[in-house]
């Protein structure tokens, strides 16, 4: 089992169908934990589960942090302040299906931004993936329907949203900056602790605007998972992932998130998958196949 654990693309599997309940919850709870309170309370569980695990690293590696403090900074404020406040935002005044749409776009801008700062281009069979896989996640949020595209009304949601899926391409390439031999747990725990720097004072002005958490089972569940498996989990294998393969291919896996809240509708909301649900799967599974193609 732990010998399967360290393949990046089973990682990066499993991190989509983290963020796909992540997704899922944001929208779900909005009504009970505002925005910020969601963000800053994920992140603090996250870093209360990931500090036993960076604290024995510190002393040995606080030169190796004190140097590359830029980056670091950077990629917190980015990957940890940024793109989940900003989804959650979106989630506020726009629907599951524009957000999952746009975020669907995240793949194609971090592809450009590598290829524009770090001069990583796709080969022409990759990049034919990358346009099959984002056909395939596009027929599924579309319904199969390319009217549903073509009506689309955008408002301050989903501006949020563009603005989430800009930060996190820009995360996903700047993690190649971030400083050299610092162990992942450390690393985690420095971003975290940044973006939570960050996150405090816009959750005690969201506190002193009246918005409260409606304390209740269900949201102080949503909470734990958030906190557990799309930050704490989930960071740690999309980091792992990206390490491995690239910024490029690793932000392609983002694709199987229209595919994993297909599968939790079924399991959790008894919903029946249409023709296109399989076309889109189909789509998605052999754009990956073509991207992960070597020659």
């Amino acid at each position: 089992m732990r010998k399967h654990l360290t393949n990046p693309y089973l990682l990066l599997t499993l991190t989509a169908l983290f963020w796909s309940g992540n997704m899922v919850r944001g929208r779900g709870i909005r009504a009970d934990v505002p925005p910020m309170a969601l963000a800053f309370w994920r992140w603090a569980i996250a870093f209360l589960l990931v500090l036993p695990l960076a604290l024995p690293h510190l002393k040995q590696q606080w030169p190796l942090l004190k140097a590359g403090w830029r980056p670091i900074a950077v990629l917190g404020l980015l990957g940890v302040g940024g793109y989940n406040t900003f989804a959650y935002l979106a989630l506020q005044t726009t629907t599951a299906t524009n957000a999952v749409l746009l975020n669907s776009f995240i793949p194609v801008a971090t592809i450009a931004i590598s290829w524009a700062f770090l001069g990583k281009p796709l080969k022409p069979l990759a990049a034919t993936g990358v346009l099959v896989s984002l056909c395939g996640a596009l027929t599924i949020v579309a319904r199969g329907e390319l009217a549903v595209l073509l009506h689309l009304n955008l408002n301050t949601g989903d501006l949020w949203m563009l603005g989430a899926v800009a930060v996190w391409a820009v995360y996903t390439v700047g993690l190649a900056w971030r400083p050299a031999g610092v162990h992942p747990m450390l690393m985690l725990a420095a971003f975290t602790a940044v973006g939570l720097c960050a996150l405090l004072p816009a959750y005690l002005w969201e506190i002193g605007a009246g918005q409260h958490i409606h304390v209740h089972l269900g949201s102080l569940a949503s909470l734990a998972y958030v906190g557990i498996f799309p930050s704490f989990v989930g960071y740690i294998f999309y980091n792992r992932g990206v390490a491995e393969v690239g910024a490029n291919k690793a932000s392609l896996f983002i694709h199987l998130m229209p595919v994993f809240g297909t599968l939790l509708s079924v399991i959790f909301l008894g919903e029946l998958p249409h023709a296109y649900h399989y076309a889109g799967i189909g789509l998605i599974f052999t754009g990956i196949w073509l991207t992960m193609k070597k020659g």
